[in-house]
């Protein structure tokens, strides 16, 4: 059987009658099951996590306020039951396969789409949150105070630098929270459709690249060309940009270090030699 509680096991059987398992999909570094599932000629896909996971109320809420226009086109799934006390979600299963390791990751036709798909998520509503920056910074820090492998003259250099930036307000936005090829399926005629909403919450526009321009940009910029022409503009401010960099570069690093992940990690640190060394963007 797979990992679920008796009640999440109780809820599936009320919602799902007669579900099987077709199969498990769980990475095993979270506390969290996904499995794919079957009832009649229908499969699903059940997100079942613990107590210490964060990630079930953000997908729930995603789904509930922020996933209509992707799924009335038919590009998200659609939510067929959620219990955040049981922490239990069931949604329709999208078809197609992982972009991540196949011939789609390296074209730039699905960039495009992601991108266009990626505005529409952005543009339902923004927000101001004079607050944001300086949270953003804290996470940061609060990174750095956890073990990790960090350099010391690094780590030292990177809170005096954290010290010293300005906190302005943010434009927040809806925000996937994970955007990449492995959270993108796509069909046997191209199109892209998007999983995995764990992370989605409100952010800035430019957090949403982040991933991206530390992985599939930087290995051929035609793909970021062809995202930021689906996407329709370039949302990432310079000065803003650098900051996000160097904090997605911190979070990267001392996660995956947490978890044992240590090609992540080491990407993270990579991450963090980019951002420090390369060229940074000007006094105003």
């Amino acid at each position: 059987m797979p990992d679920l509680t008796p009640h999440q096991r109780e809820l599936l059987d009320r919602w799902l009658p007669g579900w099987a398992v077709v199969r498990d999909h769980s990475w095993g570094q979270v506390d969290r099951t996904v499995l794919e599932v079957r009832r009649a000629d229908t499969s699903y896909a059940v997100k079942a996590s613990g107590p210490d996971d964060s990630h079930l109320a953000r997908e729930v809420r995603a789904h509930q306020e922020w996933l209509g226009p992707w799924r009335a086109t038919g590009h998200a799934a659609t939510l067929v039951g959620a219990d955040l006390e049981a922490r239990l979600l069931v949604t329709t299963w999208l078809p197609g396969r992982l972009v991540e390791g196949t011939a789609a990751q390296g074209a730039p036709a699905t960039y495009h789409q992601a991108g266009v798909l990626l505005a529409v998520l952005h543009g339902q509503l923004a927000v101001v949150d004079p607050d944001h920056e300086a949270r953003e910074n804290a996470r940061a820090l609060r990174w750095l105070d956890e073990p990790h492998r960090i350099a010391t003259d690094t780590e030292a250099l990177l809170r005096d630098e954290i010290a010293a930036w300005p906190t302005p307000p943010a434009r927040l936005v809806p925000t996937h929270g994970d955007w990449q090829p492995r959270n993108w399926v796509v069909d046997d005629d191209g199109t892209v459709r998007v999983i995995d909403l764990g992370r989605a919450d409100l952010r800035t526009a430019a957090s949403d690249l982040a991933r991206l321009a530390a992985q599939d940009f930087r290995r051929d910029p035609a793909l970021e060309a062809a995202f930021l022409e689906g996407y329709g503009t370039d949302p990432r401010e310079p000065h803003a940009w650098w900051r996000q960099q160097v904090r997605e570069a911190i979070g990267t690093a001392a996660w995956a270090h947490r978890v044992g992940d240590e090609p992540f990690e080491a990407q993270g640190h990579r991450m963090l030699r980019d951002a420090l060394v390369g060229p940074r963007p000007r006094p105003d």
